[in-house]
Protein backbone atom coordinates (compact mmCIF):
# COMPACT_ATOMS: atom_id res chain seq x y z
CA UNK A 1 0.00 0.00 0.00
CA UNK A 2 2.31 2.62 0.91
CA UNK A 3 4.31 2.18 -2.79
CA UNK A 4 1.60 3.03 -4.47
CA UNK A 5 1.39 5.85 -6.03
CA UNK A 6 -1.93 7.68 -5.09
CA UNK A 7 -0.73 6.76 -1.24
CA UNK A 8 2.20 9.05 -1.98
CA UNK A 9 -0.13 11.44 -3.42
CA UNK A 10 -2.40 11.65 -0.23
CA UNK A 11 0.84 11.74 1.90
CA UNK A 12 2.17 14.08 -0.27
CA UNK A 13 -0.71 16.15 0.28
CA UNK A 14 -0.95 15.42 3.96
CA UNK A 15 2.17 16.38 4.15
CA UNK A 16 2.00 19.93 1.99
CA UNK A 17 -0.98 21.00 3.95
CA UNK A 18 0.26 20.12 7.47
CA UNK A 19 3.55 21.91 6.94
CA UNK A 20 2.10 24.57 5.03
CA UNK A 21 -1.58 25.92 6.77
CA UNK A 22 -0.76 24.19 10.40
CA UNK A 23 2.91 24.79 11.12
CA UNK A 24 4.44 27.05 8.34
CA UNK A 25 8.27 25.09 8.53
CA UNK A 26 9.96 23.35 6.13
CA UNK A 27 8.89 20.24 4.50
CA UNK A 28 11.80 17.88 5.94
CA UNK A 29 10.32 18.71 9.50
CA UNK A 30 7.77 16.38 8.48
CA UNK A 31 9.10 13.21 8.43
CA UNK A 32 6.60 12.00 11.68
CA UNK A 33 4.03 11.46 8.63
CA UNK A 34 6.16 8.46 6.60
CA UNK A 35 5.36 5.99 9.52
CA UNK A 36 1.51 6.71 9.52
CA UNK A 37 -1.37 5.06 8.23
CA UNK A 38 -2.65 5.96 4.47
CA UNK A 39 -4.51 9.51 5.31
CA UNK A 40 -8.33 9.99 4.98
CA UNK A 41 -9.74 11.41 1.76
CA UNK A 42 -11.50 13.56 3.86
CA UNK A 43 -8.48 15.38 4.12
CA UNK A 44 -8.97 17.13 1.03
CA UNK A 45 -12.68 17.73 2.08
CA UNK A 46 -14.11 20.93 3.57
CA UNK A 47 -11.69 21.91 6.30
CA UNK A 48 -8.72 22.81 3.45
CA UNK A 49 -11.50 23.87 1.14
CA UNK A 50 -13.14 26.39 3.96
CA UNK A 51 -12.17 29.56 1.78
CA UNK A 52 -9.65 30.69 -0.26
CA UNK A 53 -6.67 31.14 1.85
CA UNK A 54 -6.07 27.53 2.95
CA UNK A 55 -7.05 26.38 -0.74
CA UNK A 56 -4.29 28.65 -1.75
CA UNK A 57 -2.05 27.66 0.88
CA UNK A 58 -2.43 24.10 -0.26
CA UNK A 59 -1.61 24.87 -3.91
CA UNK A 60 2.02 27.37 -3.00
CA UNK A 61 3.00 24.42 -1.03
CA UNK A 62 2.70 22.47 -4.25
CA UNK A 63 5.53 25.08 -6.04
CA UNK A 64 7.60 24.99 -2.81
CA UNK A 65 7.54 21.29 -2.64
CA UNK A 66 8.28 21.80 -6.91
CA UNK A 67 11.60 24.36 -5.66
CA UNK A 68 12.90 21.77 -3.74
CA UNK A 69 12.01 18.82 -4.31
CA UNK A 70 11.15 17.19 -7.54
CA UNK A 71 11.59 17.59 -11.12
CA UNK A 72 12.86 21.37 -11.82
CA UNK A 73 14.72 21.58 -8.44
CA UNK A 74 18.13 23.41 -9.05
CA UNK A 75 19.56 20.46 -6.79
CA UNK A 76 21.04 17.10 -7.46
CA UNK A 77 17.72 15.49 -7.40
CA UNK A 78 16.47 17.88 -10.18
CA UNK A 79 16.31 17.87 -13.99
CA UNK A 80 19.08 21.22 -15.01
CA UNK A 81 21.61 18.48 -13.01
CA UNK A 82 20.30 14.72 -13.87
CA UNK A 83 19.76 15.41 -17.42
CA UNK A 84 22.53 17.86 -17.90
CA UNK A 85 24.89 15.02 -17.00
CA UNK A 86 22.80 12.41 -19.27
CA UNK A 87 23.26 15.14 -22.41
CA UNK A 88 26.26 17.26 -23.06
CA UNK A 89 26.19 19.51 -20.80
CA UNK A 90 28.00 18.62 -17.58
CA UNK A 91 31.19 16.68 -16.75
CA UNK A 92 30.62 14.72 -13.46
CA UNK A 93 33.45 14.63 -10.99
CA UNK A 94 31.56 12.92 -8.21
CA UNK A 95 32.72 9.33 -7.20
CA UNK A 96 30.85 9.62 -3.75
CA UNK A 97 27.32 7.82 -4.90
CA UNK A 98 25.43 11.23 -6.09
CA UNK A 99 22.38 10.78 -8.45
CA UNK A 100 23.68 12.16 -11.59
CA UNK A 101 26.59 9.60 -11.63
CA UNK A 102 24.83 7.11 -13.42
CA UNK A 103 22.90 9.76 -15.52
CA UNK A 104 26.44 10.27 -16.87
CA UNK A 105 27.45 7.42 -17.64
CA UNK A 106 24.28 6.27 -19.14
CA UNK A 107 24.14 3.24 -16.64
CA UNK A 108 21.05 3.58 -15.37
CA UNK A 109 18.69 0.27 -14.56
CA UNK A 110 14.90 0.01 -13.06
CA UNK A 111 15.59 0.00 -9.64
CA UNK A 112 17.60 3.52 -9.16
CA UNK A 113 16.13 5.50 -6.80
CA UNK A 114 16.73 8.79 -8.59
CA UNK A 115 14.63 7.62 -11.73
CA UNK A 116 11.45 6.12 -9.06
CA UNK A 117 11.91 9.59 -7.01
CA UNK A 118 11.04 11.99 -10.51
CA UNK A 119 8.24 9.26 -11.07
CA UNK A 120 7.18 8.99 -7.99
CA UNK A 121 7.65 12.73 -6.39
CA UNK A 122 5.86 13.81 -10.11
CA UNK A 123 2.86 11.59 -9.54
CA UNK A 124 2.43 12.94 -5.76
CA UNK A 125 2.21 16.38 -6.95
CA UNK A 126 -0.20 15.82 -9.40
CA UNK A 127 -2.30 13.89 -7.03
CA UNK A 128 -1.85 16.89 -4.89
CA UNK A 129 -3.06 19.31 -7.81
CA UNK A 130 -6.03 17.16 -8.59
CA UNK A 131 -6.99 17.50 -5.39
CA UNK A 132 -7.15 20.94 -5.04
CA UNK A 133 -9.03 20.79 -8.36
CA UNK A 134 -11.57 19.09 -6.85
CA UNK A 135 -11.53 20.19 -3.60
CA UNK A 136 -11.99 23.95 -4.94
CA UNK A 137 -14.60 23.02 -7.69
CA UNK A 138 -16.37 21.22 -4.87
CA UNK A 139 -16.75 23.82 -2.41
CA UNK A 140 -19.34 25.93 -1.29
CA UNK A 141 -17.06 28.68 0.63
CA UNK A 142 -14.81 30.01 -2.06
CA UNK A 143 -15.96 32.41 -4.58
CA UNK A 144 -15.94 31.89 -8.37
CA UNK A 145 -13.69 34.43 -8.81
CA UNK A 146 -11.06 32.70 -6.61
CA UNK A 147 -11.98 29.07 -7.60
CA UNK A 148 -11.34 30.11 -11.72
CA UNK A 149 -7.52 31.16 -10.37
CA UNK A 150 -7.14 28.46 -8.30
CA UNK A 151 -8.12 25.86 -10.74
CA UNK A 152 -6.61 27.46 -13.18
CA UNK A 153 -3.05 27.66 -11.67
CA UNK A 154 -3.84 23.77 -11.20
CA UNK A 155 -4.16 22.77 -14.28
CA UNK A 156 -1.41 24.73 -15.43
CA UNK A 157 1.12 22.89 -12.72
CA UNK A 158 -0.33 19.05 -13.54
CA UNK A 159 0.25 19.95 -17.36
CA UNK A 160 3.63 21.27 -16.24
CA UNK A 161 4.85 18.17 -14.24
CA UNK A 162 3.13 15.74 -16.95
CA UNK A 163 5.09 17.34 -19.78
CA UNK A 164 8.43 16.72 -18.02
CA UNK A 165 6.97 13.22 -17.24
CA UNK A 166 6.28 12.31 -21.07
CA UNK A 167 9.80 14.45 -22.32
CA UNK A 168 11.91 11.38 -19.79
CA UNK A 169 9.84 8.36 -20.12
CA UNK A 170 7.72 8.48 -22.97
CA UNK A 171 4.80 7.18 -23.04
CA UNK A 172 3.24 7.93 -19.24
CA UNK A 173 -0.37 7.67 -17.48
CA UNK A 174 -2.15 10.99 -17.20
CA UNK A 175 -3.75 11.45 -13.77
CA UNK A 176 -6.67 13.55 -13.78
CA UNK A 177 -8.35 12.43 -10.49
CA UNK A 178 -7.77 11.30 -6.87
CA UNK A 179 -9.62 8.13 -7.39
CA UNK A 180 -7.67 5.44 -5.61
CA UNK A 181 -9.02 2.44 -7.79
CA UNK A 182 -8.64 4.53 -10.76
CA UNK A 183 -4.91 5.63 -10.04
CA UNK A 184 -3.74 2.24 -9.33
CA UNK A 185 -4.77 0.57 -12.36
CA UNK A 186 -4.00 3.17 -14.34
CA UNK A 187 -1.92 2.44 -18.15
CA UNK A 188 0.56 5.01 -20.37
CA UNK A 189 -1.16 7.12 -22.65
CA UNK A 190 0.46 7.48 -25.83
CA UNK A 191 2.54 10.89 -27.06
CA UNK A 192 0.05 11.66 -29.74
CA UNK A 193 -2.76 11.54 -27.15
CA UNK A 194 -0.52 13.16 -24.04
CA UNK A 195 0.16 16.67 -26.19
CA UNK A 196 -4.02 16.45 -26.69
CA UNK A 197 -4.86 16.03 -23.12
CA UNK A 198 -2.02 19.23 -22.56
CA UNK A 199 -3.02 21.74 -25.17
CA UNK A 200 -6.91 21.33 -23.91
CA UNK A 201 -5.89 21.32 -20.20
CA UNK A 202 -3.73 24.59 -20.98
CA UNK A 203 -6.57 26.20 -23.15
CA UNK A 204 -8.78 25.93 -20.24
CA UNK A 205 -6.40 27.13 -17.70
CA UNK A 206 -5.55 30.21 -19.71
CA UNK A 207 -9.04 31.04 -20.20
CA UNK A 208 -9.22 30.64 -16.08
CA UNK A 209 -6.54 32.31 -15.21
CA UNK A 210 -5.57 36.47 -14.84
CA UNK A 211 -3.10 38.50 -17.02
CA UNK A 212 -1.85 39.71 -14.42
CA UNK A 213 -0.12 37.96 -11.35
CA UNK A 214 -1.13 37.09 -8.26
CA UNK A 215 1.95 38.05 -6.48
CA UNK A 216 4.20 40.69 -8.09
CA UNK A 217 7.74 38.50 -7.90
CA UNK A 218 5.88 35.72 -10.30
CA UNK A 219 5.76 32.91 -8.16
CA UNK A 220 2.44 31.99 -9.51
CA UNK A 221 1.54 31.64 -12.90
CA UNK A 222 -0.78 33.87 -14.78
CA UNK A 223 -2.12 33.45 -17.54
CA UNK A 224 0.62 34.21 -20.35
CA UNK A 225 3.16 31.06 -17.89
CA UNK A 226 0.33 29.12 -19.54
CA UNK A 227 0.59 30.61 -22.97
CA UNK A 228 3.82 29.57 -22.96
CA UNK A 229 4.03 25.87 -21.88
CA UNK A 230 0.81 25.56 -24.19
CA UNK A 231 3.81 27.36 -26.92
CA UNK A 232 6.28 24.39 -25.85
CA UNK A 233 3.74 21.92 -26.23
CA UNK A 234 2.78 23.21 -29.59
CA UNK A 235 6.24 23.31 -30.89
CA UNK A 236 7.40 19.70 -29.76
CA UNK A 237 4.27 18.17 -31.06
CA UNK A 238 4.57 19.75 -34.44
CA UNK A 239 1.76 22.48 -34.32
CA UNK A 240 3.95 24.83 -35.58
CA UNK A 241 1.04 27.61 -36.21
CA UNK A 242 -0.41 27.32 -32.61
CA UNK A 243 3.22 27.57 -31.04
CA UNK A 244 3.82 30.43 -33.33
CA UNK A 245 0.55 32.25 -32.23
CA UNK A 246 0.72 30.96 -28.33
CA UNK A 247 4.67 32.37 -27.83
CA UNK A 248 3.31 35.68 -29.62
CA UNK A 249 0.58 36.01 -27.18
CA UNK A 250 3.64 36.03 -24.72
CA UNK A 251 5.90 38.04 -26.51
CA UNK A 252 3.23 41.24 -27.61
CA UNK A 253 2.61 41.84 -23.28
CA UNK A 254 5.14 44.35 -23.89
CA UNK A 255 3.40 46.10 -20.84
CA UNK A 256 4.79 42.88 -18.33
CA UNK A 257 7.15 41.58 -20.55
CA UNK A 258 11.11 42.93 -22.08
CA UNK A 259 14.60 41.47 -22.75
CA UNK A 260 16.95 42.64 -19.76
CA UNK A 261 19.58 44.38 -21.57
CA UNK A 262 22.31 43.31 -19.06
CA UNK A 263 22.79 39.81 -19.05
CA UNK A 264 23.56 39.83 -15.08
CA UNK A 265 20.32 40.98 -14.21
CA UNK A 266 18.43 38.04 -16.59
CA UNK A 267 18.10 35.67 -13.08
CA UNK A 268 17.35 38.18 -10.66
CA UNK A 269 14.54 38.19 -9.12
CA UNK A 270 13.14 41.73 -10.70
CA UNK A 271 14.28 40.43 -14.15
CA UNK A 272 11.43 41.59 -16.46
CA UNK A 273 12.34 38.37 -18.53
CA UNK A 274 10.88 36.18 -16.30
CA UNK A 275 7.33 34.81 -16.59
CA UNK A 276 7.35 32.23 -13.53
CA UNK A 277 10.04 31.94 -10.89
CA UNK A 278 9.71 29.10 -8.08
CA UNK A 279 10.65 31.17 -4.29
CA UNK A 280 12.75 29.29 -2.01
CA UNK A 281 11.73 28.68 1.59
CA UNK A 282 12.67 31.37 3.66
CA UNK A 283 13.40 35.40 2.79
CA UNK A 284 17.49 35.03 2.65
CA UNK A 285 17.83 31.93 0.72
CA UNK A 286 18.65 32.05 -2.99
CA UNK A 287 18.73 28.86 -5.28
CA UNK A 288 19.35 25.47 -5.30
CA UNK A 289 21.29 26.54 -9.01
CA UNK A 290 23.77 28.50 -7.31
CA UNK A 291 24.63 26.27 -4.80
CA UNK A 292 25.07 23.14 -6.87
CA UNK A 293 27.10 24.81 -9.82
CA UNK A 294 29.23 27.30 -7.96
CA UNK A 295 32.35 26.13 -6.66
CA UNK A 296 35.73 27.61 -6.12
CA UNK A 297 38.61 25.18 -6.20
CA UNK A 298 39.81 22.67 -8.59
CA UNK A 299 38.89 20.09 -9.49
CA UNK A 300 35.34 20.48 -9.28
CA UNK A 301 34.05 18.40 -6.40
CA UNK A 302 31.03 16.87 -7.91
CA UNK A 303 30.45 18.90 -11.63
CA UNK A 304 31.84 21.06 -14.48
CA UNK A 305 30.48 22.69 -17.84
CA UNK A 306 31.26 19.72 -20.35
CA UNK A 307 34.55 20.96 -22.45
CA UNK A 308 31.91 20.73 -25.42
CA UNK A 309 29.57 23.15 -24.20
CA UNK A 310 32.08 25.93 -22.93
CA UNK A 311 33.51 25.53 -27.00
CA UNK A 312 29.91 25.96 -28.43
CA UNK A 313 29.47 29.86 -27.88
CA UNK A 314 30.87 32.08 -30.90
CA UNK A 315 33.78 34.05 -30.20
CA UNK A 316 32.53 37.59 -28.54
CA UNK A 317 29.07 35.76 -27.41
CA UNK A 318 28.30 37.74 -24.20
CA UNK A 319 27.06 34.87 -22.94
CA UNK A 320 30.32 33.04 -21.97
CA UNK A 321 31.14 36.09 -20.49
CA UNK A 322 28.81 36.77 -17.92
CA UNK A 323 26.86 33.12 -17.14
CA UNK A 324 30.02 31.45 -16.96
CA UNK A 325 32.03 31.16 -14.24
CA UNK A 326 35.98 30.11 -14.05
CA UNK A 327 38.16 28.09 -11.79
CA UNK A 328 42.24 28.05 -12.34
CA UNK A 329 44.82 26.16 -10.36
CA UNK A 330 47.56 26.99 -12.08
CA UNK A 331 47.35 24.18 -15.32
CA UNK A 332 43.68 23.43 -15.81
CA UNK A 333 40.70 25.43 -16.05
CA UNK A 334 36.89 24.34 -15.08
CA UNK A 335 34.16 26.04 -15.96
CA UNK A 336 30.62 26.24 -14.40
CA UNK A 337 26.90 27.81 -14.64
CA UNK A 338 26.68 31.33 -13.50
CA UNK A 339 23.78 31.78 -14.58
CA UNK A 340 22.75 31.92 -10.50
CA UNK A 341 25.45 34.26 -9.15
CA UNK A 342 24.21 33.53 -5.49
CA UNK A 343 25.56 30.39 -3.53
CA UNK A 344 24.22 31.09 0.20
CA UNK A 345 22.25 33.22 1.77
CA UNK A 346 22.03 37.16 1.36
CA UNK A 347 20.22 39.48 3.80
CA UNK A 348 17.00 39.23 1.12
CA UNK A 349 16.95 36.49 -1.62
CA UNK A 350 18.36 38.42 -4.86
CA UNK A 351 17.33 35.30 -7.24
CA UNK A 352 14.54 33.02 -7.54
CA UNK A 353 15.19 29.87 -9.83
CA UNK A 354 13.16 30.94 -13.51
CA UNK A 355 10.75 28.36 -14.70
CA UNK A 356 9.61 30.13 -17.82
CA UNK A 357 11.42 33.38 -19.72
CA UNK A 358 10.82 35.51 -22.65
CA UNK A 359 13.47 34.58 -24.67
CA UNK A 360 12.22 30.92 -25.38
CA UNK A 361 9.01 32.58 -26.93
CA UNK A 362 11.30 34.29 -29.16
CA UNK A 363 13.10 30.70 -30.24
CA UNK A 364 9.96 28.89 -29.90
CA UNK A 365 8.34 31.62 -32.97
CA UNK A 366 11.82 31.65 -34.60
CA UNK A 367 11.69 27.56 -34.89
CA UNK A 368 7.92 27.34 -35.96
CA UNK A 369 8.03 30.19 -38.17
CA UNK A 370 11.15 28.41 -39.74
CA UNK A 371 8.94 25.05 -40.36
CA UNK A 372 6.55 26.90 -41.56
CA UNK A 373 8.47 29.06 -44.64
CA UNK A 374 8.94 32.44 -43.29
CA UNK A 375 12.33 32.75 -42.69
CA UNK A 376 12.58 36.31 -42.35
CA UNK A 377 10.12 36.04 -40.00
CA UNK A 378 12.31 33.22 -38.05
CA UNK A 379 15.92 35.34 -38.73
CA UNK A 380 14.01 38.20 -36.94
CA UNK A 381 13.20 36.67 -33.64
CA UNK A 382 16.54 34.56 -33.49
CA UNK A 383 19.09 37.79 -34.46
CA UNK A 384 16.96 39.37 -31.13
CA UNK A 385 18.69 36.40 -29.11
CA UNK A 386 22.15 36.83 -30.71
CA UNK A 387 22.16 40.85 -30.96
CA UNK A 388 21.01 40.50 -26.77
CA UNK A 389 24.02 38.10 -26.19
CA UNK A 390 26.43 40.63 -28.31
CA UNK A 391 26.43 38.69 -31.76
CA UNK A 392 25.64 40.19 -35.01
CA UNK A 393 22.63 38.64 -37.38
CA UNK A 394 22.51 35.32 -38.57
CA UNK A 395 23.91 34.80 -42.13
CA UNK A 396 22.16 31.96 -42.87
CA UNK A 397 19.29 31.68 -45.66
CA UNK A 398 18.22 28.47 -46.04
CA UNK A 399 15.31 26.08 -44.36
CA UNK A 400 17.80 23.47 -42.84
CA UNK A 401 20.53 25.66 -41.96
CA UNK A 402 18.26 28.16 -39.81
CA UNK A 403 16.67 25.12 -38.06
CA UNK A 404 20.03 23.96 -36.80
CA UNK A 405 21.25 27.70 -36.23
CA UNK A 406 17.99 27.59 -33.96
CA UNK A 407 18.44 24.58 -32.08
CA UNK A 408 22.48 26.12 -31.74
CA UNK A 409 21.04 29.22 -30.38
CA UNK A 410 19.10 27.27 -27.90
CA UNK A 411 21.98 25.44 -26.12
CA UNK A 412 24.41 28.25 -25.66
CA UNK A 413 20.83 30.24 -24.42
CA UNK A 414 19.23 27.57 -22.06
CA UNK A 415 21.98 25.69 -20.83
CA UNK A 416 22.16 23.90 -17.74
CA UNK A 417 18.00 24.98 -17.19
CA UNK A 418 15.76 22.16 -16.14
CA UNK A 419 17.14 19.64 -19.16
CA UNK A 420 16.00 22.03 -22.49
CA UNK A 421 19.56 20.34 -24.02
CA UNK A 422 18.23 16.74 -23.67
CA UNK A 423 14.80 17.76 -24.78
CA UNK A 424 15.51 19.64 -27.91
CA UNK A 425 18.34 16.73 -29.29
CA UNK A 426 15.49 14.08 -28.55
CA UNK A 427 12.59 16.21 -30.10
CA UNK A 428 14.71 16.67 -33.05
CA UNK A 429 15.85 13.14 -33.54
CA UNK A 430 20.01 14.26 -33.10
CA UNK A 431 20.45 12.23 -29.76
CA UNK A 432 22.36 9.97 -31.39
CA UNK A 433 23.78 11.88 -33.64
CA UNK A 434 25.33 14.41 -30.43
CA UNK A 435 25.78 11.86 -27.79
CA UNK A 436 26.98 8.57 -29.11
CA UNK A 437 30.33 9.54 -29.90
CA UNK A 438 30.78 11.75 -26.91
CA UNK A 439 29.28 10.06 -23.85
CA UNK A 440 30.47 7.23 -22.14
CA UNK A 441 27.84 4.00 -22.42
CA UNK A 442 25.04 5.72 -25.22
CA UNK A 443 22.60 3.30 -26.54
CA UNK A 444 20.27 4.41 -28.96
CA UNK A 445 17.36 3.27 -26.23
CA UNK A 446 19.05 6.01 -23.56
CA UNK A 447 16.31 8.50 -25.49
CA UNK A 448 14.12 7.40 -22.40
CA UNK A 449 14.81 6.69 -18.75
CA UNK A 450 13.65 3.57 -17.70
CA UNK A 451 10.16 2.89 -15.99
CA UNK A 452 10.71 2.21 -12.42
CA UNK A 453 11.00 -1.27 -11.38
CA UNK A 454 8.67 -0.93 -8.34
CA UNK A 455 5.90 0.81 -10.42
CA UNK A 456 5.44 -2.35 -13.16
CA UNK A 457 5.61 -4.60 -10.17
CA UNK A 458 2.50 -2.42 -8.55
CA UNK A 459 0.78 -2.38 -12.18
CA UNK A 460 1.17 -4.41 -14.47
CA UNK A 461 -0.62 -1.77 -16.76
CA UNK A 462 2.16 0.38 -16.88
CA UNK A 463 4.19 -2.68 -18.83
CA UNK A 464 6.38 -2.85 -21.04
CA UNK A 465 9.14 -1.51 -20.03
CA UNK A 466 10.86 1.11 -22.07
CA UNK A 467 12.97 -0.28 -24.63
CA UNK A 468 16.88 -1.56 -23.36
CA UNK A 469 16.08 -1.87 -19.63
Amino acid sequence: MKNNPTYRGLLTLCRLLTCTILTAVAFSSCESFVDIDAPSEQLQGATVYEDAGTATAALTAIYSALQRNTLVSGGSNGLSILMGSYADELTSYSNYGLPEEVFFTNNLQPDDQAVLALWSESYSLIYASNAVIEGVENSTNITQPDKEILVGEALFVRSYIHFYLMQLFGDVPYVTQTNYRINSTISKTDAVTLYSLLATDLVQAIALLPANYADPLRVRPNRSVANALLARVYLYSGAYGDAADAAAQVISNSELYSMASNLEEVFLISSPSTLWQLMPPSGNMNTLEGQHFIFNSGPPPARALSPSLYNAFEPGDLRRQHWVGTVSDGADNWHYPFKYRQSSTTGASQEYSVQFRLEEMYLIRAEALAWMGNLDGARQDLNAIRNRAGLGNTPIADTDGLLEAILKERRVEFFTEHGHRFFDLKRTNQLDAHLAGTKPGWNATDSSLPLPQIELSLNSNLLPQNPGY
